[in-house]
Formats: structure tokens, C-alpha cells, sequence
């Protein structure tokens, strides 16, 4: 029996857990970090590019960025199309980001104590070839 797929979910739910631990204190949660994470290094975006990103439903989507616009972290206006909704992030945002950062810098440099760069660049290969192959079943 393979547990690959049982082992990465369960790595990315001791990250998360750890997260939220830490970056909680600064007013956010993990699945508003990566959000704020992904709009600070690509610039604005739509809802939808968030949700294709972060491969959830527009539901849980939706419900993330109401928390983080009621929390000043995000402004939304319409799009080209009238149903179509772009994303960035507030000043208030801009300002707490570094601290988010900081969080997340950390706990990943605690993670991968004790691996080199070798191990670290096989592993960063092998998530990107599952990922990869499991684009066509999601």
C-alpha cells in the first residue's frame, strides 16, 4: 500500500495547524495567507484566479475574501464583465505582510532543519511532477 497522497495531506495539515499558531496572533488565518501571499507576488487578480489557484470551490472562495474584506485585508471591485471581481490587497495588508512573512519564513526554515539542498531540490521536483499528475483529475 502507498500513503504518498495520506503523507502530503498530512504534512500540509501540521503546516497549517503550525500556522495558524503563529500567524493568528497578527489577525490572519492560513487559508487568508495564501491568498494574500499569492496576490503580493503576482500583483491583482480575479476571484476566479484565486480560486483555479488554490483549487477550491467558489463557495469556499468567496467565504475567505468576505472575512478578509471585512478585516481590511482585501478591497474587491468589478471586473471588465459585471460578475467578474478583482482582487488586491489594502494598504492595512501591505503593512501587516511583512509580519505574515515573517510567520511562514520561519516556521518553513523549522521544517526543514537537517535537509540539504539536494534533498530539498528532489523534493520540490517530486510535489511538482504529483501535482502535475493529478491537474487532470481535479
Amino acid at each position: 500500500m502507498n500513503l504518498y497522497g495520506h503523507k502530503v495531506n498530512q504534512l500540509g495539515r501540521y503546516f497549517s495547524k503550525a500556522l495558524n499558531e503563529g500567524i493568528t496572533e497578527h489577525g490572519i488565518y492560513s487559508s487568508q495567507w495564501v491568498v494574500a501571499l499569492y496576490i503580493h507576488m503576482n500583483g491583482e487578480c480575479t476571484q476566479s484566479e484565486l480560486a483555479d489557484y488554490l483549487y477550491v470551490e467558489a463557495p469556499t472562495i468567496t467565504r475567505t475574501l468576505s472575512r478578509m474584506e471585512k478585516a481590511g485585508f482585501i478591497e474587491k471591485r468589478i471586473g471588465t464583465d459585471k460578475r467578474e471581481k478583482i482582487i488586491n490587497l489594502t494598504e492595512k495588508a501591505m503593512e501587516a505582510y511583512p509580519k505574515w512573512e515573517a510567520v511562514s519564513d520561519s516556521l518553513e526554515n523549522k521544517a526543514i532543519e537537517g535537509i540539504d539542498r539536494a534533498e530539498l531540490e528532489i523534493f520540490e521536483k517530486v510535489v511538482a511532477k504529483m501535482m502535475c499528475n493529478l491537474k487532470g483529475d481535479i
